[in-house]
């Protein structure tokens, strides 16, 4: 009788925890997808908040190579007013690789620090919001790269309807050359559910690359988007081309998160390719 007692009461609290993840899932804080692109945005998660950028699947031509992306990932934690942390990677799949040539590599693998200077529109306040991210570029794996570094500042302004945000950035790449990275995302009213997007780049690191992607982001809920996007790169000697798609999830890490007023945009952070 009474482990029959005690099972019940096993299961009542099992049920009671899932309840629970429901209910924090259904009050999350907004978050609005912004995931396909390269460079980034003026806001972060709010303090105690948790946002997941994944790509499940997505294809790339780079030259004479092909891959899959399974998974590309960034996850972004709130840990102070203002202030996130950032840790992303990517895992590169080769269609064709030759026999002896590395099947996987793990890439563009990086840890961050992200921070807002100034609260402005983005935060729902009067004038451009401008951010700064400090990075660590981690080594890759299936190559001898080493160790590099970053730092970014980002400008956003928005509009009723358009929003566009604009990067600057430096680097010394794990290949330890010096480069620079520029970005101007530009996006359809923020009020819609399904709103085009596109974006233009241009990073150097001996030799310049250009870039273009066009998409679509869908906000399916408060704290739900989807995300597809077609992207187009021509370097010195290669062409790319890449088609992107996922999702952006955000929710609070406990029921007593609040919000730090630096209303999260979402965005799959730029990070050098070399």
């Amino acid at each position: 009788m009474r482990l029959l007692i005690l099972l019940r009461l096993k299961a009542l609290r099992q049920k009671s925890a899932v309840l629970q993840l429901v209910v924090l899932l259904l009050i999350a804080p907004p978050a609005f997808a912004y995931r396909p692109f390269d460079s980034t945005d003026a806001s972060v998660a709010g303090r105690g908040e948790l946002e997941l950028e994944c790509g499940p699947v997505g294809y790339l031509v780079d030259g004479e190579e092909r891959f899959l992306i399974t998974p590309a990932a960034v996850l972004n934690v709130g840990v102070y007013e203002g202030w996130e942390i950032v840790v992303e990677g990517k895992n590169f799949v080769a269609v064709d690789s030759g026999p002896h040539q590395p099947h996987a590599s793990f890439r563009d693998a990086a840890f961050s620090v992200k921070g807002v200077l100034r609260q402005g529109a983005l935060q729902d306040q009067a004038g451009p919001s401008v951010a700064v991210e400090v990075g660590l570029l981690l080594p890759e794996t299936g190559g001898g790269s080493s160790v590099g570094s970053s730092v970014a500042g980002i400008v956003s302004q928005r509009w009723k309807d358009m929003t566009v945000h604009v990067n600057g950035a430096f680097f010394w790449s794990r290949d330890h050359q010096a480069g620079q990275f520029g970005g101007l995302i530009v996006e359809g009213p923020n009020r819609w559910r399904v709103r085009p997007v596109g974006e233009v780049t241009i990073e150097h690191e001996d030799g310049s690359g250009v870039a273009a992607l066009g998409g679509l982001i869908w906000r399916l809920g408060g704290n739900l988007s989807f995300d597809a996007a077609w992207r187009f790169e021509r370097s010195v000697d290669v062409t790319g081309r890449e088609l992107r798609a996922g999702f952006t999830w955000a929710f609070p890490l406990t029921s007593s998160t609040g919000s730090n007023g630096a209303t999260r945009t979402g965005r799959q952070g730029w990070r050098p390719r070399v």
